[in-house]
């Protein structure tokens, strides 16, 4: 049995922010039933009962919503007191919580720094650039709250990282947000590429994210990133770190770079649980903690064909001479009425044709 990482939305979709751009938001309005209001103890406990008697090695409970600090520090508390009583097998056991940083204090803060918490904070840049798709649910900007929070982090020692979500606002001024991150010493950050609503045609709404302007967006950053590499005080990027590794023959740990889905396993509310955090809907169910095992919702795993979809590829991916770094990209992106064409290919070769010369030699450097 091999090691398994788990994402609980314990709150569901529920959130006191209402981002512009949400892509869970977008997921809950094309369920049957769009909330699953909030996670019970007793649900919480058959979740983690059932993972630590399948896991073997090691077991990554991740924390993900929706805005999952909303269950409160207590519920929080009791899933550290299951995973003590029921982690019968012995695993190594490891924590994160992504949240939006917008009601956070320094008990929630304590907590994180005592169970070893890996904390995802959702930042988008200065305050400019951050509040505007990034309001709470009375329109107000969040901008300061989540700072205070951030630098809150900083003097208690929580491991965290930045997640800054890449949209049409964002990417032209990655300029300055990269200064800000430095200023502010912020030193461990992921960029997410900005999703329009699914079944919409991409590039439609005001945030959305064309691939031109992604393309300048990596390439603008990883030229800011080289020059901090060449003074040795360069930021962690996930993306450069994984493309370096893949340079170096070691397989992306970020799946959206791996070219084919991997076995997830995203944990609704009441327990049900689905293939990808970007297909939590009905026709993806794959079973329910309270009621299956891990090897029965494998099983259905199968039998719908999700990790067998995410194979499916442009044909002209087969001959392009990027195909080894790029893999695809994330299937999320692929247009299934286009011959499954990567949205985001432009982008890739953009960059590619601008940064691999000097991937390269950084990789040629490490070897």
């Amino acid at each position: 049995m091999p090691p398994i990482n788990v994402l609980i939305k314990p709150a569901s979709g529920n959130c006191n922010m209402r981002c512009d751009y949400c892509f869970y938001y977008d997921t809950m309005c094309k369920r049957e039933q769009s909330s699953y209001g909030f996670m019970s103890l007793e649900t919480l406990e058959k979740v983690i009962q059932k993972v630590l008697a399948y896991a073997k090695g090691s077991c990554t409970f991740a924390f993900q919503g929706g805005e999952p600090t909303l269950c409160g520090l207590d519920f929080f508390e009791k899933s550290i007191l299951f995973q003590k009583r029921y982690n019968i097998n012995h695993v190594k056991i490891q924590n994160a919580l992504q949240t939006n940083g917008y009601h956070l204090n320094q008990e929630w803060a304590e907590f994180f720094v005592k169970n070893n918490f890996l904390i995802g904070v959702s930042l988008d840049g200065g305050p400019k650039i951050h509040n505007r798709y990034r309001k709470n649910t009375k329109g107000e900007e969040t901008f300061f709250k989540v700072m205070k929070n951030v630098e809150l982090f900083q003097k208690a020692g929580v491991e965290f990282n930045i997640l800054s979500v890449v949209n049409g606002a964002t990417a032209p001024a990655i300029r300055k947000t990269y200064e800000f991150y430095r200023k502010n010493h912020l030193n461990y950050l992921q960029f997410i590429s900005c999703l329009d609503p699914m079944g919409e045609p991409p590039g439609s709404r005001e945030y959305s994210l064309t691939p031109e302007a992604y393309g300048r967006f990596l390439t603008d950053l990883f030229d800011l990133w080289y020059e901090d590499l060449q003074l040795g005080r360069q930021p962690y990027i996930r993306h450069f770190e994984n493309y370096i590794g893949i340079l170096l023959g070691q397989f992306p740990e970020s799946c959206d770079m791996q070219g084919i889905c991997g076995k997830q396993y995203v944990v609704e509310a009441d327990g049900s649980v689905y293939p990808c955090d970007f297909y939590v809907m009905d026709r993806y169910r794959l079973g329910n903690f309270c009621k299956n095992s891990v090897e029965e919702i494998d099983q259905v795993r199968e039998q719908i064909g999700f990790i067998k979809e995410s194979q499916q590829k442009e044909t002209a991916c087969l001959n392009c001479r990027y195909e080894a770094l790029c893999r695809g990209g994330c299937k999320r992106t692929r247009q299934a009425d286009q011959d499954h064409h990567q949205y985001f290919c432009q982008s890739y070769k953009m960059f590619f044709d601008a940064c691999l010369p000097k991937m390269l030699e950084i990789a040629k450097r490490i070897s």
